[in-house]
């Protein structure tokens, strides 16, 4: 009997963490497959390494390039852990790739963090997929609505959690200095001056309390990629601190779930890392320093109890969110993804899948679906767009990207030698 196999889809680190972590949650018993797609977020080795899933194979390949892939066709699952517009224009040309075959993967979309923008945007996107997941039974509730109003089959919709909440309950200890840890985010907030005065605060609050140990929990090295890009990394604001940082204020990487082993107090604005915290327990607060505001998604957190300040964190604040919000918004649940296996288990017993029907089609949205495929490699049938010989474009298009990667390349080079590298030296990378 051939092995049983899921195939995760992903385009950035944050999106393999969740891609995997669905995969062994509703297919724990299943080798693991990894698909990479080349973009400027594919993820690094160093960040692969930090995530900690490691894949039974994997490989590196442009979107396009899927559609002919007999390994990928012939896997039981395949969980497309992408932006929505990828996840669309890969239902699009994979339905038609598969069209036909007797037997298909199921196949699992859903969203990576919590979902505080663009939600009808997001989900009209991923449907047409087998299954949609819906991180609380908040969002199920709304995402079976909108698919019910516009024809897409509401039982799609599965609820489940975030895949990556986990860990032991939180318990003081002493035995180690009061850990403060702030979960910084590539763009939340975006210019270097909110960034500054982040770091600031922290670096401040170090200084009032030396007793406590601070940690600011980085996301990737300069320089690297991220599913949102980071213009102002905090590594290279510590140099642009007013005073010099205290003993006492770390800099560290590592897995996010062994940072919160040593957490005593979570802060961030509005980082998924916030929901980790709150399923283990551990005092949680959501920034308001610079408002409540849809841009910085901390909105989501309006009713939680843990809207707080860098003077509430000074005055003593612990904030703990309130049960209510927590059940809610899928914190807490004990087998979050029995659904979900549940639901696999439905379609493969009900005989043959039916195609790949995504709600946007050539003939519903053509303008929109024909550009987001487009953006994607493929053609109207799904097909992938030739590619000149001299791959990367042609003419002016192809010398710029080169001067614009030889420009990256050395920035990237200085940043690294005259800032990056003495600033680590100074404060390590715990």
């Amino acid at each position: 009997m051939p092995s049983r196999r899921v195939a995760v889809l992903a385009d950035s680190d944050t999106r393999w963490k969740w891609g995997a972590s669905v995969a062994r949650q509703i297919a724990p018993d299943h080798a693991l497959d990894a698909y990479f797609l080349r973009s400027r977020s594919t993820p690094t080795e160093r960040q692969l390494a930090e995530i900690g899933i490691v894949p039974d194979t994997r490989r590196e390949v442009p979107a396009a390039g899927l559609v002919d892939d007999e390994e990928l066709a012939d896997a039981d699952l395949v969980v497309l852990a992408v932006a929505g517009g990828t996840v669309l224009a890969l239902a699009h040309s994979l339905g038609l790739a598969w069209a036909g075959r007797e037997q298909r993967p199921v196949t699992v979309s859903g969203y990576v963090g919590v979902v505080y923008e663009k939600m009808v945007d997001g989900l009209m996107t991923r449907a047409g997929t087998d299954i949609v997941l819906a991180n609380s039974g908040h969002d199920a509730r709304h995402f079976r609505s909108v698919f019910a109003s516009v024809g897409v089959d509401p039982d799609s919709v599965v609820e489940c959690a975030l895949p990556f909440l986990g860990g032991d309950p939180y318990r003081p200890a002493p035995d180690r200095p009061f850990t403060v840890t702030f979960a910084v985010q590539p763009s939340v907030p975006k210019d270097r001056g909110a960034r500054l005065t982040l770091l600031e605060r922290a670096a401040a609050h170090a200084r009032r309390y030396p007793e406590r140990l601070v940690l600011i929990k980085l996301r990737s090295l300069p320089g690297e990629q991220t599913t949102h890009v980071e213009s102002a990394p905090y590594q290279l604001l510590v140099d642009s601190l007013a005073e010099p940082a205290p003993e006492n204020l770390w800099l560290v990487y590592g897995n996010m779930g062994e940072v919160l082993d040593r957490t005593d107090l979570l802060v961030t604005v509005s980082s998924t890392a916030a929901m980790e915290s709150m399923h283990r327990r551990i005092p949680t607060a959501i920034l308001t320093d610079f408002g409540v505001r849809e841009a910085h998604g901390n909105h989501y957190f309006v009713h939680s109890g843990c809207l707080a300040s860098w003077d509430d964190i000074d005055a003593g604040a612990l904030p703990r969110p309130a049960p209510e919000w927590a059940a809610a918004h899928g914190i807490g649940k004990s087998d979050p993804y029995a659904a979900a296996r549940a639901r696999v288990a439905v379609l493969r017993a009900a005989g043959p899948l039916k195609p790949l029907r995504p709600y946007y089609t050539p003939q519903t949205a053509g303008t929109y679906l024909g550009s987001i495929l487009r953006y994607n490699g493929f053609d109207e049938q799904g097909r992938p767009l030739p590619v000149p010989l001299g791959a990367g474009g042609q003419g002016r298009v192809r010398r710029v990207v080169r001067k614009v990667a030889r420009r990256g390349a050395r920035r990237l080079y200085r940043v690294g030698y005259q800032r990056l590298a003495p600033a680590l030296r100074r404060w390590g990378a715990v």
